[in-house]
Order: C-alpha cells, then sequence, then structure tokens
C-alpha cells in the first residue's frame, strides 16, 4: 500500500477525532463548490442549498467517491487502490491537452467497475460558459473523444467549477447556469455535483494529511457524502492520501457507490 506510515499515522488521528460541524442532511445540500483552480475559490457562492424538512433520511450511510479532471498519470495508481480495497469511484473526465494521451486507461477504468462522467472537453470557462450553444458544443467534442472507449454514452455530468459557480456569470451572464441545469435535464443528464471537498485543488499543493483531514471534516452529518478529488498531474497527495480516506469510510458503516445510483 502506498506510504503506510502516511496511513498509519491518519489512522491513529481518527481515534481522538472530536465532533464534527453539524451540517445540513441530504444529498443535495451541498458545501460550497470548490472548483479546479485558484480562479474557481475567487468566484465562489457560499450559500448552500438546504434540503427540506421533508426530505427522507437515507436508509445507509453512502459514499460516492468522485475525481474530476483525469485521466493523469496518477489514474492507475488511483485503479489500483481502488481495486486493493474492492471499492469503485466514478471519474469526471476531460479530453483535451495533456489528458489525451492517458484517455486509453479508461478501458481499464470500466471495466474494473468504475464509472465515467461527462465534465469537459477543454474545461475552459471563457469558452463553455459564453452560452449554452458552446457548452454543448463542447460536451460534444468530448463524447467524440471518448467513443473509441466506450464510454461516450454517460449520462452523468459534473459542470466545471460546480452547478452553482459564479465564475460563469463573467462570460454568459447570471442565468447561464439556470439554462445549462435546465438543458441537462431536458436532455437526460444526471448532474452531480458534491457536499464533501478534499480541497486538493485549491491553488496551492496540499499536503496528503491536509486532504485527508479536509475530507473528513467536512463529512459532518452528512450520511450520503459525494466526495470531490482531483486526478491531475498536480495532485499526487491525492493517491497518497486515498488509503486512509477509504479507511475512514469504510470504519464509519460508509457503503461505497458509484453515481449512477443517484440517477434512480
Amino acid at each position: 500500500m502506498r506510504n503506510t506510515e502516511l496511513l498509519k499515522k491518519i489512522l491513529y488521528s481518527v481515534m481522538s477525532f472530536g465532533a464534527m460541524g453539524v451540517l445540513a442532511l441530504g444529498i443535495w445540500s451541498f458545501a460550497p463548490p470548490t472548483g479546479c483552480s485558484a480562479e474557481d475559490l475567487e468566484y465562489q457562492t457560499f450559500a448552500p442549498v438546504e434540503a427540506s424538512a421533508d426530505s427522507p433520511a437515507p436508509a445507509e450511510k453512502e459514499v460516492y467517491l468522485t475525481f474530476d479532471d483525469g485521466p493523469s498519470k496518477y489514474t492507475e495508481e488511483i485503479l489500483d487502490i481502488l481495486n486493493e480495497y474492492c471499492v469503485n469511484a466514478t471519474f469526471f473526465v476531460i479530453a483535451d491537452g495533456n489528458n489525451d494521451k492517458y484517455l486509453p486507461i479508461l478501458t481499464r477504468l470500466v471495466s474494473e467497475g468504475n464509472e465515467i462522467g461527462l465534465h469537459s472537453c477543454t474545461h475552459n470557462y471563457s469558452k463553455i460558459y459564453t452560452g449554452d450553444n458552446s457548452f454543448w458544443e463542447d460536451i460534444d467534442m468530448l463524447k467524440e473523444k471518448l467513443e473509441p472507449y466506450g464510454c461516450a454514452d454517460s449520462k452523468l455530468l459534473r459542470f466545471p467549477g460546480g452547478s452553482s459557480n459564479t465564475v460563469s456569470r463573467k462570460y454568459g451572464g447570471s442565468g447561464i447556469m439556470y439554462t445549462l441545469e435546465k438543458e441537462a435535464a431536458e436532455k437526460g443528464y444526471t448532474v452531480v455535483d458534491w457536499n464533501v471537498c478534499s480541497d486538493d485543488a485549491a491553488g496551492r499543493k496540499p499536503s496528503a494529511n491536509e486532504v485527508y483531514n479536509h475530507t473528513i471534516e467536512d463529512v459532518g452529518k452528512h450520511t450520503q457524502c459525494i466526495v470531490l478529488m482531483h486526478d491531475t498531474k498536480a495532485t499526487g497527495t491525492t493517491v497518497d492520501a486515498l488509503p486512509a480516506i477509504i479507511e475512514w469510510f469504510k470504519n464509519a458503516g460508509f457503503t461505497f457507490k458509484t453515481c449512477s445510483a443517484l440517477a434512480s
């Protein structure tokens, strides 16, 4: 297992983990989205949408591990760890620039029970958020690049920056995300945000300890956790922290699921 000493240290810290902050229950009660770059953080919305008081409590504790912006040089290491712990994850991929050469890894990724979600072809806010047509053209380009690997028909979608990002207003006006969410539903997509953030791409390079601690602290009282992590050349410490994150959720009684379960 990668970084065994780190895992032992982190697991020991779990024993003294204090009371978590009170957070709203429910899968759609999101913490402020953390995007994939420092620019994302500059334009975040800090008003989480609270679940209805009538929302039923989930029957079990569920965790959805998600990775944005891959595939990358670390994807196969992530897959090795997932296999070691017999869990699966959902990867919201892009397919431009440096990602192109890693796309063949998607064949292995899917064959091992993991899922592909659509994120963006270019992840270029100034391009994709100028209007709804620009966004869907970008998604069509992504699907074209994914076609050879048998995962272009995914109906899972994660908007770059999250569905409540505000950076999009800079390019497409205040109503752009409302329009895109409406159109995504009409096209049959399940839009997946997150309510637990690892903070692994917040404009700096956090240590594995920081990635682990921020993830666990963000869980709070959530019993359905969609965990945002990143699979890029800059997030190697996420790989180091992943075994301890998985062990924490296992020890806390969570069942691991992939995001297609959210569409039911």
